[in-house]
């Protein structure tokens, strides 16, 4: 349970961090430009906390899914954005889907013990370019 905290986390700092983009005028405003970077920087990190017990289709169609759909009602809102009854269609599959995938999401079998345990060999990168 504790790894949907941290999706959700990692969706409400992208949320946030796409949110400044405009704020930031082309990044020539320092404040929201730091800012926006250390919400992405944020997300990221909640997100691979997550992908520690979540499978990384799961854990990417969520992210972004929830994370379209925020920012197009917040653009809406905040931004005074148009939406038409396509846009909201659109938006309310894509929940739907989010949920779908969620309540079918399979948990990984194995958990990363620590740094050193990055998983199964499969996932380490170092087997691309040779012996582990």
């Amino acid at each position: 349970m504790v790894q949907y905290v941290f999706l959700l986390m990692a969706v409400a700092l992208e949320v946030c961090g796409t949110m400044l983009l405009p704020v930031s005028q082309n990044f020539t405003r320092p404040v929201p430009t730091l800012t926006l970077i250390g919400c992405y920087a944020a997300s990221f990190y909640c997100l691979t906390f997550a992908l520690n017990t979540l499978p990384i289709a799961i854990v990417y169609a969520t992210w972004s899914g929830l994370g379209i759909f925020l920012i197009t009602l917040l653009g809406y809102f905040v931004f005074e954005q148009a939406l038409n009854w396509r846009a909201i269609a659109g938006l309310l599959l894509i929940v739907a889907g989010v949920v779908l995938v969620n309540s079918f999401a399979p948990q990984k079998q194995w958990v990363a013990q620590s740094p050193a345990d990055p998983g199964p060999r499969a996932l380490r990168i170092s087997t691309c370019w040779g012996p582990a």
